[in-house]
Parts: structure tokens; sequence; C-alpha cells
């Protein structure tokens, strides 16, 4: 119907295609959990079956991380390159054909190439659906996006120890390994008939959508030279790569050795050590999404990004520093791991920001940056666990020191953030002093 001589038609509402990026990146986040957190609890089948010692299976968790370290910054470059959609549904099959390869191996070598090539898949995950968010998210809605991706990703670990406990009691843990990795196969193939690396190209997306987008417009372009020597000199990115670095390194324990704690430690069976193993990751996931909501309002209280990135960040990590001192001091296993789960919660208050710090800092590079940060943080992930297994077998299973030292080095990523600047894009100038 044409509308009336002398008067215009209303604009057109935008459409909402873009949140359905984050459904897909949350239940990403979960998979991605999922696999990784299950082996945790098949732990003792798995050490068992082939006889192996604390320090080799710390060796297991390790390889893992290590690959995951080694292929994040050739994964967010690689979405820099050539976009997210491709990246993404390659490295899905990938990790996902190796999770359920995990069931088929014969021995502890098998076992080890195995989680590292598993862990070269993951790789790629975080670093690309961050540049995805760069792409397709007008900037104040990013902070958000990656909180809620961030609460999937804890809370699909969480939840998995007792999931994979029901699992293993209907199946073997070689066939359960076949089940989770078909979930990401299944991922791969919805998102690459859904997303498209430029917005305007999706047939969901109308005018008003677009305009929407207009000042991440330039982030949607593919072969984005990555300013390497900025990256390399700037003081704010090496900050955030050993902020980032000690993040991970206490926070690896409860993917790898918590169960094993509970266990041995706190002589809990299986069943309800599933349930108290999963508190970590749920408080955690609590915590990345109230700092989505947080950074907003604090930043309007302070107007200063800045001051309200570094204060999430303190708060996160100090208090995660005191309260996982206090967990080992509690004598009642529940009131132990609340405390343990309030460690993760205040040290996820920090995780929105170092990410959100990346879209702002990256540019249209943040799949590089984003990489090359989660990089140091599972570099942490190849040490810590190797760390563990090898203070267990020669302290007499004292696991008191392995509290300590990861509260300390959550000290060391506090005061990192003293010197990193926030939000200053490393394409403008890295020469500008911070407060």
């Amino acid at each position: 119907m044409n509308s009336p001589a002398g008067t215009s038609a209303p604009p057109a509402r935008a459409t909402s295609t873009r949140h359905w990026l984050l459904l897909f990146a949350a239940t990403l986040a979960i998979i991605t959990y999922i696999d990784r957190v299950c082996i945790s609890q098949a732990k003792d089948s798995i050490q068992q079956e082939f006889s192996l010692t604390n320090a080799q299976m710390g060796w297991v968790f390790a390889a893992f991380a290590w690959a995951y370290a080694l292929f994040e910054i050739p994964g967010g470059w690689l979405g820099d390159q050539i976009g997210p959609r491709k990246v993404l549904m390659r490295v899905v099959l990938w990790w996902s054909i190796f999770t359920a390869a995990t069931g088929w191996v014969k021995n502890f070598t098998a076992l080890l190439v195995t989680r590292f090539l598993f862990g070269a898949g993951e790789a790629g995950c975080f670093p690309n659906l961050t540049k995805a968010f760069s792409t397709w998210l007008p900037r104040h809605e990013q902070s958000r996006a990656v909180a809620v991706m961030w609460l999937s990703a804890r809370w699909g670990g969480a939840f998995t120890p007792s999931l994979v406990v029901v699992v293993l009691s209907l199946m073997s843990w070689r066939h359960a390994f076949e089940l989770f990795g078909a979930l990401g196969i299944i991922w791969a193939v919805c998102f690459y008939a859904w997303f498209r690396d430029n917005p305007a190209e999706h047939r969901g997306v109308n005018a008003a959508e677009l305009e929407l987008l207009r000042e991440v417009r330039q982030n949607s372009s593919t072969h984005a030279r990555v300013p390497w020597n900025a990256l390399l000199t700037s003081r704010t990115v090496w900050l955030l790569w050993l902020q980032y670095f000690c993040f991970s390194y206490g926070w690896y324990f409860y993917i790898t050795w918590l169960p094993t704690y509970l266990k041995e430690a706190r002589g809990l069976e299986l069943q309800k050590s599933a349930l108290l193993a999963g508190l970590p990751l749920f408080f955690g996931g609590i915590g990345a999404m109230l700092s989505g909501s947080l950074s907003a309002w604090l930043a309007r209280r302070f107007v200063d990004v800045t001051r309200t990135r570094r204060f999430l960040a303190y708060t996160g990590y100090l208090g995660a520093a005191g309260m996982l001192l206090l967990s080992p001091t509690l004598h009642d296993p529940v009131w132990a791991m609340i405390a343990m789960g309030m460690a993760s919660f205040a040290l996820d208050l920090a995780l929105p920001v170092c990410w959100s710090t990346c879209l702002d800092v990256g540019g249209r590079c943040a799949g590089t940056l984003s990489g090359s940060m989660n990089m140091c943080g599972n570099i942490a992930g190849g040490v810590a666990p190797v760390v563990v297994g090898y203070i267990l077998d020669y302290s007499h299973r004292n696991w008191l020191i392995i509290f300590w030292i990861s509260a300390a080095i959550y000290v060391v990523g506090a005061i990192c953030w003293r010197w990193i600047d926030p939000v200053t894009p490393l394409e403008k100038s890295e020469s500008k002093p911070t407060a």
C-alpha cells in the first residue's frame, strides 16, 4: 500500500539477525568445554587402563594446552585473513574428530598425540568468535556478548562432570568421547550454512541493522594487515599476555586435577565430587556475566573505560587469590568448594575485561591479538598440570603448595593491570602514556 501524498514511509525497524550469532557462540562455547573437561572425569578409567603415573597424566592434560597455545596465533591470524566462517567450520570439525579419536587410543603415546591434535583444533575457537563479534555487533553490545560467551563456556564446563558421570554409567569412556565428538560436527554444519563473514551479505540483515554496524564495518574486511611491529613492541600487549598467563595458571586446576583433589584430599565419592567439581566453573560463569553488566554501569560512574576495566581486573585477581588461600583451610568439603567457587567467581570478573580489551586494542586484527593472548593463557595451561603432577609425586601429595603457588601468580596478574592501556588501538599509536 502506497503512503499518502506528502508523507514518507516510516523507517524500517532494524532486524535482530546479529543476535543469532550470540546463540551460535554460546552453544559452541558449551561444546568446547564439554570436550575439554570430560577427560578429567574419565581420568581414573584412563589412568587405570594404561597404568599411568600422576606425572604422565599431567603430560596428557598438558598436551592439549601446549597445542592450544601453539596454534592460537595461527588460528586467529587465519580468521583475520580468510574470515571466521571458513576457519570455524574447519577447526570445529577437526577437534570434534579428535575428541572422538580419544576413545580409540591404545596406549600412552597415542593418547598424548590425540590430545595434542585435539588442542590444535580448539585453538581457533575463541579468537574467531571474537573476530565475528568485532564485525557483527556494535561496540556497545560487544562486552555483554563476550560475557555471555564465557558464561556459556563456564557453565558448559560446570555441568560436564555430572554429565560425564551419567554418560559413563551408560557406556564406556571410549564411547563417551565418540558421543561428545558428534556434537561439534552438528554445530559446524549448521554454522557454516547460516553465517557470513560480512553481515551485509546475509539475507536476514536489513539496511537498518547494517546502519547499527556502521562503526565496525571496517572490521569485516579480510586480508587485514597485522601491525606486527606495534604488537611486538607494545607494553600493553606484553602485559596483556602476562596477565592472561597468570589468569590461566590457577584456572587450569579446575578442569584437570580438581576431581583428583576432591577424591584424595577430601575423600569424596565420584558422584558427589562431580557435583562439587562443577562449582568453580558455575560460579565463574556468574562472575563473567556480572562483569559484562558491571562494565557498563561502572563506565558511566567512572566516565572512564580504562579505570573501569582496571578496577574489575584488580578486584578479580586479588579476590581470587584470597579465596583460593581460604579454601584448603576449611574442613567441610562443601564450604571449601564454595570458597574455591568464589575464587573462580572473582577471577572471571576479569575475563570479559581481557577479551573486550582485545576487541578495542586489536581492531581489525582482533583475531590475531586475542589468539596471541589466549596462546599465553594456554602456555600456562601446559605448565600448570605438569607442575601439579610433579608436586604430587615428589611432595607426598602436599596440595597446599599448589594453592599457594596459584595465589601468588594471581597477584602478579593484578599488578600487570597498573600499566595496561585497555582502549587505545594498536593501529593508532602505542606511544600514548597510560594514566
